[in-house]
């Protein structure tokens, strides 16, 4: 009984794999030929894309880091002020 199960669910799992490999074209088979409606809507697509991309503005050239770093040289930096001791002589925490 086991044994007719587990070949049902490989049967049910691999059922999927080789319905897709029917609309996937094979090594070396020449792709099949596009009608006159999927060729003129890529057109359209490719119009519609390159008229999108031309709605962009340019922008010069960016610097993402130059908030980080400063034109000048770099600042000093000054020294922290000693710990305070207590009473017996540990630093304040």
């Amino acid at each position: 009984m086991r044994v007719i199960r587990a070949a049902a669910v490989i049967v049910l799992l691999a059922g999927p794999a080789f319905a897709q490999e029917e609309r996937m074209p094979k090594y070396g088979e020449a792709p099949k030929d596009k009608s006159a409606v999927e060729i003129e809507s890529e057109r359209a697509a490719d119009r519609a894309y390159k008229h999108s991309l031309g709605n962009i503005p340019d922008r010069g050239p960016g610097d993402p880091w130059g908030n980080l770093r400063s034109d000048g040289p770099p600042k000093a930096v000054a020294k922290a002020a000693a710990p305070k001791q207590t009473k017996t002589g540990g630093t304040a925490n």
